[in-house]
């Protein structure tokens, strides 16, 4: 049987990708392919956020009620503005759809031949729309599946809702989930180490869309610095973003990172607006996002982005009742900046996103690929996302492995029949996984002091680019990468990279007898013995992070071989020549593993 060939661009709300096809992408084409060979019940579609699943949805809805296989229609979405989104592009394609429908409201307007619904829309009424799916032969779409596993009595709603439907469509950018709540329709399948994963029908990731050219290359610009705050015990505390330190330190740093009293936050901002300056040579219409925690965070980001851009930013609060109609007029503005909660963390389109900050402190890697996946929407050929974080550890994580493909397990197999408590732990785990999550919404108590921004480093393509030492906010180190041209391949990209740390690394070291001389003169004074020790922790911490990014162990177990390797107490305590040691061997791994 072939399949359809609608005149349908490629993506909603703006035109395809550069090189895409003017009907469909081949991606989108073979899932075509796939679905009408088989014509099963159910079919679950996995593509990076930015490949065009409403196309291929919504092709695959057209081609069923040509056929006469369905008569309705019924889009599940995880958010009102997402039910508009959907019934814009359905009508485009002349399917009509109503996206104020509420669920027990009785007929709709013969007008339209299908609504769109909510996940939490499901739930407060399955019943009136399983009698709607018995009734026609129905067709429901469910637009990010995973969030059918948000809670159990969704996901029991959306499966007493839709049971009786005649086919059920999953889409999904983000298949993982970091619960183990089953999603319903959702095939399970045991994987090598016996844990059931998600199985999808047809899956289109983020390397191969980005080898098509339809999504973006993302930099990754990572900000660390010094943090100071007062825990409710009253001790004050100092320490350095991205060093290693327990959960709570962690957190505790990355939330004084984030306060707008500080000086972090406004230097990281000023950076972006330089850089979002710098695209905007090459790309007029660009535009720029901020990612904030609450709703406070977010008004004071919008204050100070207004005196560093000389432009009011849109503020988008999920609460409001025009926030809708905000990210719509931005979408189509030329403005500078957007500032949002969670309003647009994932499903939400706007092409010209290229420049993005994420301050937020949920960290969890469904998140953080909902909220990248924002700027990967490519539009021509040659643009880049450059997205700013704090230097954590989680976040790195997450932005080195983008190119990962991840399904959603649906717990651990217990291996060890002779641990009697091995499901008790499980348990355990999952409770305190809960606790913990509930502990961040609420923040433990901790007053922040101050908190000042240096550049890291620059994460691209899974590889790590930097310069040598404490690289200061506004210094010629940090614009050899916000400079970058807004449009260049991925390999000129990586090049350019390579070759503006190669020319650093000459400069310094041709500076550096000029340097020596002037130390040895009365004239400066020799460096203080705590200014050493932040060089060499800071150097360590640099070559452990290039070391996880190599191997992909993690840092904390990089630290402890080293300890043990090399002796002495943890690197925060460590004298100079111990941390020495540690330096040269981790550089005797890498030398090694290279040979």
């Amino acid at each position: 049987m072939s399949t359809p060939e609608l005149p349908l661009p490629p993506a909603y709300p703006d035109r395809a990708a550069w090189g895409t096809a003017t009907k469909l992408r081949a991606w989108q084409q073979a899932a075509l392919t796939a679905y009408f060979e088989r014509s099963p019940k159910d079919f679950l579609a996995v593509a990076t956020p930015g490949a065009g699943k409403t196309t291929f949805a919504l092709t695959v809805a057209s081609e069923l009620l040509s056929r006469r296989i369905v008569d309705r229609i019924v889009i599940v979405a995880p958010t009102e503005h997402l039910k508009t989104q959907w019934a814009d592009a359905a009508d485009r394609v002349g399917i009509p759809i109503d996206p104020a429908y509420a669920a027990g409201a009785g007929r709709t307007n013969k007008d339209f031949v299908g609504v769109a619904v909510t996940y939490a829309g499901v739930a407060t009424n399955p019943l009136a729309l399983r009698i709607r799916v018995e009734r026609f032969k129905t067709l429901v779409i469910l637009d990010e599946i995973h969030h059918a596993g948000d809670a159990l009595a969704w996901g029991e709603a959306v499966r007493e809702a839709f049971e009786p439907a005649t086919r059920r469509l999953g889409l999904t950018g983000t298949p993982f989930r970091s619960d183990v709540n089953p999603i319903p329709f959702v095939t399970y399948a045991p994987g090598p180490d016996g844990v059931p994963r998600s199985v999808a029908d047809y899956t289109y990731g983020y390397s191969r869309a980005l080898a098509d050219h339809v999504v973006r290359p993302v930099l990754f610009l990572a900000y660390s610095g010094e943090m100071q705050w007062r825990t409710r015990a009253g001790d004050e505390i100092a320490a350095r973003l991205g060093e290693p330190l327990t959960k709570d330190m962690t957190a505790q740093a990355l939330r004084t990172a984030l306060d707008p009293g500080g000086s972090w936050i406004p230097s990281v901002l000023l950076a972006a607006d330089k850089r979002l300056s710098e695209v905007r040579r090459h790309v007029p219409d660009a535009g720029g996002l901020v990612i904030a925690t609450d709703q406070e965070s977010a008004r004071a980001y919008a204050k100070v982005l207004e005196k560093i851009a000389g432009e009011k930013p849109t503020l988008v609060l999920s609460d409001e009742k025009a926030a809708s109609k905000r990210i719509a007029t931005f979408a189509a503005d030329d403005s500078r900046w957007m500032v949002a909660v969670r309003m647009v963390s994932e499903g939400v389109d706007v092409p010209r996103l290229a420049v993005g900050v994420y301050a937020t402190t949920t960290a969890t890697p469904l998140f953080f690929a909902q909220a990248v996946g924002r700027f990967v929407r490519a539009r021509k050929r040659g643009e880049t996302a450059s997205i700013f974080l704090p230097s954590v550890p989680t976040l790195l994580t997450h932005a080195s492995e983008m190119e990962v493909e991840r399904d959603h397990a649906l717990g651990r197999a217990i291996t060890d029949e002779a641990d009697i408590f091995a499901a008790e732990n499980d348990l355990l785990a999952q409770a305190q996984a809960s606790e913990a999550a509930s502990d961040e919404e609420l923040g433990l108590p901790f007053e922040a002091l101050g908190s000042e921004a240096t550049f890291d480093h620059v994460l691209y393509d899974g590889a790590t680019f930097g310069h040598a030492g404490e690289v200061h906010v506004g210094s010629e180190e940090e614009m050899d990468f916000l400079g970058i041209p807004g449009l260049l391949e991925p390999d000129q990209m990586r090049d350019l990279l390579r070759q503006r740390q190669a020319e650093r690394a000459k400069k310094q070291q041709a500076a550096r007898p000029e340097a020596a001389e002037l130390a040895a003169t009365d004239d400066v004074p020799p460096t203080t013995r705590h200014e050493q020790l932040a060089v060499l922790r800071r150097e360590l911490n640099g070559l452990v992070a290039a070391w996880h990014h190599r191997t992909g162990q993690p840092h904390g177990v990089t630290h402890a071989a080293l300890r043990r390797e090399c002796g002495g107490p943890a690197a925060a305590a460590a004298s100079a020549e111990q941390l020495a040691q540690r330096i040269d061997r981790i550089r005797e791994w890498a030398l090694r593993r290279t040979s």
